[in-house]
């Protein structure tokens, strides 16, 4: 593409900046634009993505036709069928007449299906049909119609991963991908950044009649280090709260950093809190309780079918405990034991804990003694020693902690 023809898309659409990313994605726009085939516009939510399809639609055959602009995130999940498809009277309470829906108004025009991921599987079938045949129904109609739309859709999803949890079509991605576009984040266009600020405090100044803010070397380099998660639309928020806020005019490092937030990982992932009081130092100690709440479980459960052994041996040698048929079973001694024909009366007489301790012996695990043994001396210690708080902390008894504290040497 020629310099001047981009910079006279440039100045039509008020599009700022200079990098090579941004020229690459109009210099695509524009050759796609002739065609019919489906666009993709991927990018983090505020880069500017809803400008693409205006030029790709202003620079086709279409462009005498209609354009429609649909947030299919801001759409009930309800109504997205009727909004987009159309439908009969009567079709659902509330349809008093019937209606084309965007694709029928839209025919022979242009649709940007903005925030496309945020489709409903069902309406992603639909639209899917769209896409390749041209044909959709209405709700609540039997007639299938046709219609000729140009199809340029955008999110800011990732669609593999997306797709991997199955809330988006693969088929669907595949056919809406026909031509990718790949918008850059506000931070790896370099002076672009600086360009738009300018801008912006211009935008403000003669919109309140105000002197204009300017930034000094330092509050340049500062700007163009930010990260920026909320990319272009953040920088506008920002430079107009300079704008209204700051009594200087001429911005410098320490009154910038007093309207950028100083969170400088804030497109990194959140850490989220857990239950507890107590935050973890180390995803290594998050681990070690996780296995000795593990172990915790197995001791319980082989405990419990220990006791459950006894009572049926007991009972195979004809010593029942009470309210065991009198300890005779059904059928022949030697048969396998039938749960369903045993028939209890009442609940046997629960066994002492202190008997149970006795009769079942903890089997050594020199690995899983080691982390239970870390993890309650940490328990211990962030508990300030009360056994009671680090018992709940474990989630076991008290008699328990007692007992592994005697077996670790910690009482």
């Amino acid at each position: 593409m020629k310099v001047s023809e981009l910079q006279n898309i440039k100045q039509r659409y008020g599009i700022v900046g200079n990098c090579e990313a941004l020229n690459h994605v109009l210099d695509v726009a524009l050759q796609v634009a002739p065609t019919d085939l489906s666009v993709l516009i991927v990018g983090e939510s505020g880069v500017g993505k809803e400008i693409i399809p205006r030029v790709i639609h202003d620079n086709s055959p279409r462009r005498r036709e209609k354009y429609f602009a649909i947030n299919c995130g801001s759409i009930p999940e309800g109504t997205i069928d009727s909004e987009l498809f159309g439908h009969v009277k009567g079709a659902f309470t509330g349809a008093i007449n019937d209606s084309p829906g965007y694709f029928g108004v839209a025919n022979k025009g242009t649709l940007f299906l903005d925030e496309v991921g945020e489709l409903p599987l069902a309406t992603q079938a639909r639209l899917l049909r769209v896409l390749e045949t041209g044909e959709y129904i209405p709700v609540g109609a039997t007639e299938v119609r046709k219609t000729e739309v140009r199809i340029v859709a955008a999110t800011n999803v990732n669609i593999r991963k997306a797709i991997s949890e199955g809330r988006f079509r693969e088929d669907l991605y595949y056919r809406l991908n026909s031509i990718p576009i790949q918008m850059p984040p506000l931070r790896d266009r370099g002076e672009d950044i600086v360009l738009l600020f300018r801008l912006f405090a211009m935008q403000m100044a003669e919109k309140y009649r105000m002197e204009k803010v300017t930034l000094t070397d330092g509050a340049r380099q500062m700007l163009m280090k930010y990260k920026w998660p909320g990319n272009v639309r953040q920088l506008k928020n920002i430079t107009e709260q300079i704008s209204i806020l700051s009594p200087e005019r001429t911005i410098t490092e320490e009154v910038l950093a007093k309207f950028i937030p100083q969170d400088q990982e804030s497109t990194q992932l959140a850490t989220i809190p857990g239950n507890s009081d107590h935050g973890f130092e180390s995803e290594r100690e998050i681990l070690y309780k996780i296995l000795f709440e593990l172990r915790g479980n197995v001791n319980d459960l082989r405990r419990e079918m220990s006791v459950l052994r006894k009572q049926i041996e007991d009972m195979k040698g004809g010593n029942a405990m009470p309210g065991s048929l009198g300890g005779k079973l059904p059928g022949d001694a030697s048969t396998a034991l039938q749960p369903r024909q045993i028939y209890i009366q009442q609940q046997p007489k629960p066994m002492a804990e202190d008997a149970v301790a006795e009769e079942y012996v903890e089997p050594e695990n020199l690995n899983l003694n080691d982390l239970g043994r870390q993890m309650l001396e940490k328990a211990l210690e962030r508990n300030g020693g009360n056994r009671k708080r680090a018992a709940q902390e474990l989630g076991i008894s008290d008699r328990t902690l007692y007992r592994r504290l005697k077996q670790y040497g910690l009482d």
